[in-house]
């Protein structure tokens, strides 16, 4: 075997990724809707709100009854009832008159403007006196303010925030109609490894990358499915990963992506009728050695064994796959919340590969300082202690001490101890 003989930059490999789209749609109740992403276009059945509504506590009146009212010269007006909550009103207004309102109610016939209860001062029960005057429809929601009836309201492709799934509510959509969840694959390849709870014999490593790409799923909204551990037998791991194309939307085979005579997953993923290898190999680090292909639509991946490898590649480009699998599109797939810092000192770098850099946060003085955590691909300490990524370019020699960075952060709400 060549190797790496399909390498790709990281610019590339995105372009690769964005051909994949979601695997199928579905309806939710609204109350299970919230950041998943829309397959239709929703657009009001309704107008919303559907009649004149208050927006505040006081009295509906009409306006031209209380022009040129003011503290030495109120408005006088006849108190003729109050509006129920959740009802319509009973009585029209007519001249002269006022009908006390809460917040929300819905405005009577004949009624143009809500006066604040904190300019009304009743004398009796039936006598209003008002010592400021109202415009025209102030305080007033009118029907469509929020939606007119027909109007696109939420966009295909949108992920749904709380707010979203309130206009929905709003207008009566119990249910939305989205893209289903990504199942993703999981494998883990190679003799070495035991499960969590077994204790380890010497040449033995618990399998770490179960958890960790199982968990960076879930963070991203797909639903993980663990296909179990195959040992360095081709007719094991072929059958975990047959599995996974009949049971799930993408494949992730963690170890075994490597050039050597013990690696299997690419003679493996190329058994299968219909394989195209996309990408066997990437220029970037670390991660080079990832796999990346399909089996009709459905992407296969081949990751790195080392723990940090696998989380740089699935943070620097499987996020971006779940996104699409999910639905998303444009600037929703670049995913991670960045943060501008300063670097401590400076970072060697070699021409024709992208290095991303693990680096701890610290606020000093009113601004960010990145510092570099150096260590090799194995550790995973380099990714318990850094809050987040800093790229360095394709063609670039390094960066210095003192250059603005751009940090990608791990943890989208400044998490992760900072």
């Amino acid at each position: 075997m060549e190797s790496f003989f399909k390498v790709k930059t990281p610019e590339e490999v995105h372009r690769i990724l964005d051909r994949f789209g979601p695997a199928g749609t579905e309806r939710v109740p609204i109350e299970a809707a919230l950041d998943r992403v829309l397959c239709e276009e929703i657009t009001a059945p309704e107008d919303l709100p559907l009649f004149p509504r208050s927006s505040m506590d006081g009295y509906a009146v009409r306006a031209k009854d209380t022009f040129g009212a003011a503290e030495s010269l109120p408005a006088l007006l006849e108190v003729i009832g109050e509006i129920p909550m959740g009802g319509a009103p009973s009585k029209e207004l007519g001249p002269g008159q006022a009908l006390r309102i809460s917040t929300g109610g819905m405005l009577p016939q004949g009624a143009d403007a809500v006066v604040m209860v904190e300019y009304c001062r009743l004398m009796d029960e039936k006598t209003l006196e008002v010592d400021r005057p109202v415009s025209p429809l102030e305080n007033v929601i009118q029907p469509g303010d929020d939606f007119r009836k027909g109007r696109r309201i939420l966009e295909k492709g949108r992920r749904l925030r709380f707010q979203d799934l309130g206009v929905l509510a709003g207008l009566g959509i119990g249910e939305a109609p989205v893209y289903t969840r990504p199942r993703i694959g999981i494998i883990s390849t190679g003799d070495e490894l035991v499960d969590v709870h077994e204790t380890t014999a010497p040449g033995q490593v618990r399998d770490v990358n179960r958890y960790t790409l199982s968990a960076f799923c879930r963070k991203l909204g797909a639903e993980p499915v663990p296909l179990g551990r195959s040992g360095d037998s081709f007719h094991d791991l072929r059958a975990l990963i047959r599995e996974g194309l009949d049971r799930t939307d993408s494949v992730w085979i963690s170890g075994g992506s490597s050039v050597g005579t013990r690696d299997l997953t690419l003679g493996v993923l190329e058994s299968f009728d219909g394989f195209d290898l996309l990408v066997h190999g990437i220029s970037i680090s670390p991660g080079k050695p990832t796999i990346i292909g399909r089996v009709g639509a459905c992407p296969v991946l081949g990751l790195p064994g080392h723990v940090a490898s696998a989380m740089v590649v699935a943070e620097v480009f499987l996020g971006r796959l779940i996104r699409r699998l999910s639905g998303l599109r444009g600037a929703s797939l670049e995913g991670r919340a960045h943060l501008t810092a300063v670097l401590s000192r400076n970072i060697e770098s070699a021409p024709g590969r992208e290095d991303y850099v693990r680096v701890k946060l610290s606020k000093e003085g009113g601004r960010w300082v990145a510092v570099p955590i150096f260590g090799k691909s194995a550790l995973i300490s380099t990714l318990v202690e850094a809050h987040g990524l800093v790229r360095v370019d394709l063609h670039s020699e390094g960066l210095y001490q003192g250059d603005a960075v751009r940090v990608r952060l791990f943890d989208d709400a400044s998490g992760g101890g900072l």
